[in-house]
């Protein structure tokens, strides 16, 4: 080609600016919204109670924390109903660590004393961690649906309309069983016994169903970690309240106590029994 019939382009002037320092309007508390979320801590006690920032920190974590339980949980059941287990084991692993977090967290709320926690204990009636929507939605998108539940725990229209949806959406187990009925092993929905047969077949045969097997022990796990943070979250609240009510009128610790045994897939439990 002739020198003629070549054209010139013009090089933009690189910028001596490092990555990240161009514009220089975004910033790290701009992007996390800071000013926003560290004004959402009002204290009720007149005078201010030492601890009760410390109370209202560590339960606005914990739903942080259930908003991304729920984004990962309807991703591992959409992976699932296309049979993409690798990846949905991925997001399993991930559903894990952050209940480990949570699990850890209580710990944190342990060094409160039962005296410091009485200094504004009173303020937060008729409030309860029982109205937590955000951990309903965790246990019925998991596959622990209670009937009747949802009108006993939504506040506001919004919380009410997204229970609602949750009770008549599919759950992780519901695509587990998809996926179980993919692979030839049936799992009908009026058939506990079929079911059962399928999930024995299934686990004694672990090798050549690897895939299979290694998602229901994945799910296995989150539901263990859940049964975990449960059962530490009784003994706070019985370290704390001993056997008092709960501030939202429930029997407290002897409330808690009676959720220990609830299970997201009490069917993988039992097949144990069978193997």
């Amino acid at each position: 080609m002739s020198p003629s019939k070549l054209r010139l382009v013009e090089r933009p002037e690189r910028s001596s600016a490092r990555f990240g320092e161009e514009g220089g309007e975004l910033s790290y508390g701009s992007y996390l919204r800071l000013p926003e979320l560290l004004s959402e801590q009002t204290l009720l006690s007149d005078p201010p109670a030492h601890d009760e920032l410390l109370f209202i920190v560590l339960h606005q974590a914990y739903e942080l924390w259930f908003k991304e339980l729920l984004f990962e949980l309807e991703s591992v059941r959409d992976l699932l109903f296309a049979g993409e287990t690798h990846r949905a084991r991925h997001f399993l692993e991930r559903i894990h660590s952050i209940e480990n977090v949570m699990i850890g967290h209580i710990a944190v709320i342990e060094t409160m004393s039962p005296q410091d926690f009485l200094e504004f204990r009173s303020n937060l009636a008729p409030a309860s961690g029982f109205q937590s929507v955000q951990f309903r939605e965790i246990e019925w998108l998991s596959g622990l649906k209670e009937e009747g539940l949802h009108g006993r725990v939504g506040g506001t229209e919004e919380e009410r309309e997204r229970l609602h949806r949750r009770v008549g959406e599919p759950t992780v187990w519901d695509a587990f069983c998809a996926l179980m009925e993919a692979e030839g092993f049936p799992m009908p929905p009026d058939d506990p016994e079929v079911r059962r047969d399928s999930l024995v077949r299934m686990m004694r045969g672990h090798e050549k169903n690897a895939e299979l097997f290694y998602t229901a022990e994945s799910l296995l796990d989150h539901d263990e970690q859940i049964a975990l943070w449960r059962y530490r979250h009784v003994l706070m609240v019985e370290r704390q309240i001993g056997a008092k009510s709960g501030t939202g009128g429930s029997t407290g610790a002897g409330y808690l106590r009676s959720t220990l045994d609830k299970r997201f897939y009490p069917e993988l439990w039992e097949v144990r029994s069978y193997l």
